[in-house]
């Protein structure tokens, strides 16, 4: 059981970056955060946002980061819009401390294919984290190339593969144009081969429907 948080006994503006893991309230929702009961979870990142806490102490910050592939996609979504407005800029124009950014740069630089496709998930599931999700992407330097393995990847759900062309596109991910390249002359070659059969199977005519978003993202890129 977490312990109660009483807001009156301290201020934001009086406590340190960093310093806020030495109250035992902080530290119990941290704990219950990490651990295995989906109902703690949700009570635990609900108190640490009503204190503050994400956007003042590094450990908080890097444990809601680790949570973008929680399997609850409800805590995965609020975990997600957290860390993208920690990236951002607050209401009122003030950037996030730097060893809070460092501590989540680092981590989120560390993504892989697995937590990429979960940030996908999220944004097909709610479509506003879009920008949310764009922050994110943006820390890692190996997305691209994580996205273009979703993108091109025909077992994966052709929503999915979408979100994966259209943020290599918003991002700028230089680095998969070659795997787009051959994605749309794979694609092309196929809906020829189509036409002149006059048929297709049901899932290829769907995957047809990346064509089009792969070419506009692929002049993006190429773009002088």
């Amino acid at each position: 059981m977490m312990r109660d948080f009483q807001p009156g006994l301290w201020s934001q503006q009086n406590i340190s970056t960093g310093m806020l893991e030495l109250f035992p309230a902080v530290w119990s929702a941290a704990e219950a955060l990490c651990g295995p009961d989906e109902k703690l979870r949700r009570e635990a990142l609900t108190q640490l946002v009503e204190m503050g806490a994400p956007r003042l102490s590094p450990l908080v910050a890097y444990l809601i980061s680790t949570r973008i592939s929680d399997p609850d996609m409800v805590l995965r979504t609020r975990a997600v819009r957290i860390i993208g407005d920690l990236l951002a800029l607050d209401p009122k124009g003030n950037a996030t401390p730097e060893p809070v950014r460092r501590h989540l740069v680092t981590n989120l630089g560390q993504m892989r294919t697995r937590n990429v496709f979960h940030l996908l998930e999220v944004v097909v599931e709610e479509p506003d984290t879009a920008p949310q999700v764009n922050r994110i992407l943006n820390a890692c330097p190996y997305a691209g190339k994580h996205l273009a393995d979703i993108a091109q990847d025909r077992t994966r759900p052709l929503g999915m593969r979408k979100q994966a062309v259209l943020f290599i596109g918003a991002v700028g991910y230089l680095d998969a144009i070659s795997t787009l390249e051959r994605l749309a002359n794979r694609l092309s070659a196929r809906g020829s081969g189509q036409q002149a059969m006059s048929f297709a199977p049901p899932h290829q005519a769907d995957e047809n429907e990346l064509l089009p978003i792969v070419r506009s993202v692929l002049l993006l890129l190429q773009a002088p």
